[in-house]
């Protein structure tokens, strides 16, 4: 709700109430934004959309967009994040379930539909929220794939403020998230329109995936699934094609975070990955 409110107080840009309800809440659209913007100006601005539902997001399993004639063609979850170490982090991640759990909703085994470039675009979106001076000790991570929504057949990311009630209600740090989810979307429409970023998707490494982390920041390389260690046990042909056909781009590599992998692991891993006509690379060949 505190980045809610900062997209929708925001002097930068400007969202107007439409006639549309959605989940007994209107939807609002954007319609302005700053002309001085030179990294907007060379895009044509696209629909976007301001929803609020009063589903968990995580348990969001139907968009009924019936009477709202909207049709969005991907989606951004603007959420909490909540974790032990309860440190300041801004956060980007894919959703899926690797396991048969399903505490988190979603369903067993199975993944959303992702895009790459709309997974890149919100991490580096968040990284340049650094000059910040005043959220420093905010850390920018990208967690591999986990928990859901799976089934929404749009590609999506959940784009976060973590990760305890202290951080969640800092204002700056709400306008943060709602300036870089806004960034998001022309970064992405910009990385469409330059076709310059190779296509992975990744294996092993733990769960806040340091080593993916550097690539999609300093390498042309963006990345859809993330699948870490912990679950390469879980794989199968089948969860494999997923990842392959639910990524909106076409994948050019399979990464594997070799260190982040141990032997046991590989000997399980490997063979499923040669089944594919995609080469196989390590984070280190990068």
């Amino acid at each position: 709700m505190n980045i809610r409110d900062k997209l929708l107080s925001s002097k930068s840009y400007n969202f107007e109430e439409t006639n549309f309800i959605w989940y007994e809440h209107p939807i609002f659209e954007l319609t302005d934004l700053p002309s001085e913007n030179e990294k907007l100006s060379n895009l044509t601005k696209p629909d976007i959309f301001l929803g609020l539902t009063k589903e968990p997001l995580i348990f969001l399993n139907d968009l009924k967009l019936d009477e709202t004639k909207i049709e969005p063609d991907f989606l951004i979850f603007a959420s909490r994040h909540t974790s032990k170490t309860a440190r300041p982090a801004f956060l980007v991640h894919t959703t899926g379930n690797w396991s048969k759990d399903t505490d988190f909703g979603g369903e067993p085994q199975d993944l959303s539909w992702a895009s790459a470039l709309l997974h890149k675009a919100g991490f580096i979106s968040l990284t340049e929220q650094e000059s910040i001076t005043n959220l420093s000790d905010f850390s920018l991570d990208i967690e591999v794939t986990h928990h859901g929504p799976t089934i929404l057949e749009k590609p999506l990311i959940f784009m976060e403020l973590g990760s305890s009630k202290r951080e969640w209600v800092i204002s700056d740090a709400g306008e943060s998230i709602a300036t870089a989810i806004i960034t998001t979307i022309f970064k992405f429409l910009d990385y469409k329109k330059n076709d310059n970023q190779q296509i992975g998707l990744g294996f092993g490494g733990t769960h806040y995936a340091p080593n993916y982390h550097r690539l999609i920041r300093n390498k042309n390389i963006a990345m859809s699934f993330i699948c870490p260690k912990y679950y390469i046990q879980e794989l199968n042909i089948d969860l494999i094609r997923k990842m392959v056909e639910n990524t909106f781009e076409k994948v050019d590599y399979f990464i594997i975070d070799w260190k982040g992998t141990n032997s046991e692991d590989k000997k399980h891993l490997i063979p499923l990955l040669e089944e594919f006509d995609i080469p196989i690379k390590k984070t280190k060949d990068f």
